[in-house]
């Protein structure tokens, strides 16, 4: 036992002599050949510096992509815990140029029920009919203005789809594929929109070109409802894709209908098009032979793009049903930091461009717009409807729901909550029944905000409210409305007058008013 008691601690200073001369003997690294195992103590704070930052060192306000009030706002929701905030605002509003100011009316045409639970089950459908201006055979009303975004099998792993798909069903909202193709993992409920990427995975031939025939039986045998070619995405316009060989499982291959175990490439343009107006005949020929609507996925550049699109739609009669404007602050398994940081416009400032674009040709009214890129939080939403949108589309917001922590590990195989991984013992940690109802209360309940803004700002409906009712604030002293900052004309960013009636109506019938108690005899009505 003695000998035992000394044997230990001499091995381990052994061990830390043994790396101390292993350090100043290689040539690999200076910091550790200068300094010796203190360089070792310095990688591992560098290691683990996002962590320590998360849970120690950052304030409410402060880290990025999501902040810790944000994240804090989507697990109580999520969990269906209290998601109210105490003491007031610890965001800078006064001295913060850019920041947002939704103006409530004290008389408007909607008066808020006064009960505070009242409303978490609301309906909350789209305020157009997807499809219905051009005449789609399976034309439909989205029931929620909330989406599930894009986000692919083999991205995520396959219970975080699964939980994602349940929810959806839960919620009554769409579920975006991604282009990854529609695994067995979307199967358990949720209503879909299947995108269209580069690769065509999932009605693709042998040799990759793109299959009608396969695309027909496809969404012949499961809920598809509308189809969403994507051209771009905000955080990495432009670029292909790469998921590694011993990624592509055999659940993945079928999925996408690539080899196993090879390395699968998505290529940076489309083979079936390479213009707007072979776009617009593709767009076309989608719609008529499955009957769904059709739209597009980008984010936003050059504009000539935008212009030509609109230009053809308008003197040809072709066109898309909707339109996904991805902003530069969307988010992505993986991508360079240049595009992650640098390529492709935010959202507003480039979702406005984009609908002005259309404004101008008076096609807005027939297009519904999807906002995608930080729209899963109230405040964001409600400027993206006030700026023309009629959905938006949550990605990373509803991962945080089902349980990621924002580790940031995406690119690494390596999320410890198993939402954005491949790894198999990682992706048992997440069970999906459990996530999915977790999933569905952030959309209730991100829906119930949206709907209590929007009967604050006088409105039935989110998709009501206007440029007018967003004032952007310039610093202490100066604030400017949302429609002189982008430009808008008067009645820009709302439905037609047919839409706008036609929604009132819904949500007279979904949403009872709220009222006072009983006024008194002097009362003046």
């Amino acid at each position: 036992m003695r000998w035992a008691r000394h044997a230990v601690p001499a091995a381990a200073v052994a061990a830390v002599a043994a790396l101390a001369a292993r350090d100043l003997l290689q040539r690999e690294h200076a910091l550790l050949r200068n300094f010796p195992l203190l360089g070792r103590v310095r990688y591992l704070l560098e290691s683990v510096g996002p962590e320590l930052r998360q849970y120690i060192v950052a304030g409410n306000d402060e880290e990025r992509p999501f902040t810790r009030d944000q994240r804090r706002w989507v697990y109580a929701s999520a969990k269906q815990q209290n998601n109210y905030f105490g003491f007031g605002t610890d965001n800078d509003i006064e001295f913060t140029p850019g920041y947002p100011i939704i103006k409530h009316r004290t008389f408007g045409r909607a008066v808020p029920p006064s009960a505070p639970t009242v409303g978490h089950e609301v309906r909350l459908p789209c305020a157009k009919v997807l499809g219905a201006p051009r005449g789609r055979a399976r034309a439909f009303r989205p029931e929620s203005v909330v989406t599930i975004s894009g986000m692919s099998f083999g991205s995520l792993s396959g219970p975080a789809v699964e939980a994602l798909n349940r929810g959806a069903a839960l919620a009554g909202c769409l579920h975006n594929t991604g282009e990854g193709g529609l695994s067995p993992y979307h199967r358990h409920g949720g209503e879909l929109v299947f995108q269209l990427g580069t690769a065509y995975f999932g009605c693709r031939d042998d040799r990759g070109r793109f299959d009608l025939a396969r695309l027909k039986d496809l969404v012949a045998e499961a809920p598809v409802r509308a189809l969403e070619i994507k051209l771009s995405q905000g955080a990495k316009p432009s670029l292909g894709g790469l998921l590694p060989a011993a990624k592509v499982s055999a659940e993945i291959a079928a999925t996408r209908g690539i080899p196993v175990g090879r390395d699968c490439v998505s290529p940076s343009r489309h083979a079936e098009f390479s213009d707007c107006d072979s776009l617009l005949d593709w767009v076309e020929l989608l719609a008529a032979e499955t009957g769904l609507p059709v739209g597009i996925k980008s984010a936003v550049g050059d504009l000539d793009f935008w212009t030509e699109l609109t230009d053809l739609m308008r003197d040809t009669g072709r066109g898309v049903d909707f339109v996904t404007v991805d902003g530069g602050e969307g988010g992505t398994g993986a991508a360079p930091l240049i595009f992650s940081d640098s390529v492709s416009l935010p959202f507003q400032q480039g979702f406005s461009r984009v609908y002005s674009t259309f404004a101008e040709r008076d096609l807005h009214e027939q297009v519904v717009f999807v906002g995608s890129g930080k729209l899963g939080l109230p405040d964001n939403a409600t400027v993206a409807f006030a700026l023309g949108c009629d959905l938006v589309a949550v990605g990373r917001e509803a991962m945080l729901a089902i349980g990621c922590i924002q580790a940031q590990k995406c690119h690494a195989d390596t999320c410890p909550t198993g939402v954005a991984t491949q790894n198999a013992w990682l992706a048992r940690g997440l069970d999906p029944r459990s996530k999915a109802v977790r999933a569905a209360h952030y959309v209730k309940t991100l829906r119930r905000d949206l709907m209590k803004v929007a009967e604050a700002c006088g409105v039935e409906h989110p998709g009501l409210i206007d440029a007018d009712a967003v004032e952007i604030l310039g610093g202490r002293t100066t604030s400017t409305p949302l429609r002189e900052v982008y430009g808008y004309r008067p009645g820009w960013g709302l439905p037609s007058a047919a839409d706008r009636a036609a929604i009132v109506d819904l949500m007279s019938l979904e949403a009872p008013q709220g009222g006072s108690a009983t006024p008194s005899p002097t009362a003046r009505r």
